[in-house]
């Protein structure tokens, strides 16, 4: 059986490690007029305040960035 995280602690951890490179994760509210364009979370450029990467998939994001574990999981 795999570790739940939770999607807040997931976001604290992929949020820290972007912000050494000097990016930003965001959270877009789902009644914001841009929810449809940006996504649940997106990735901000801090240096030049721009919008990365729309529609990030946390799970999918902290795999890659190898901050997930093989035994942790989102919990759903």
């Amino acid at each position: 059986m795999k570790a739940k995280i939770t999607e807040r602690a997931l976001f604290a951890r992929i949020d820290r490690k972007l912000a050494k490179d000097g990016e930003r994760l965001r959270r877009c509210r789902s009644d914001s007029r841009a929810y449809a364009e940006l996504g649940d979370y997106y990735i901000v450029a801090g240096d030049r305040n721009t919008i990365e990467t729309t529609h990030v998939e946390l799970e999918r994001l902290a795999r890659s960035l190898d901050l997930l574990a093989d035994w942790e999981e989102l919990e759903q």
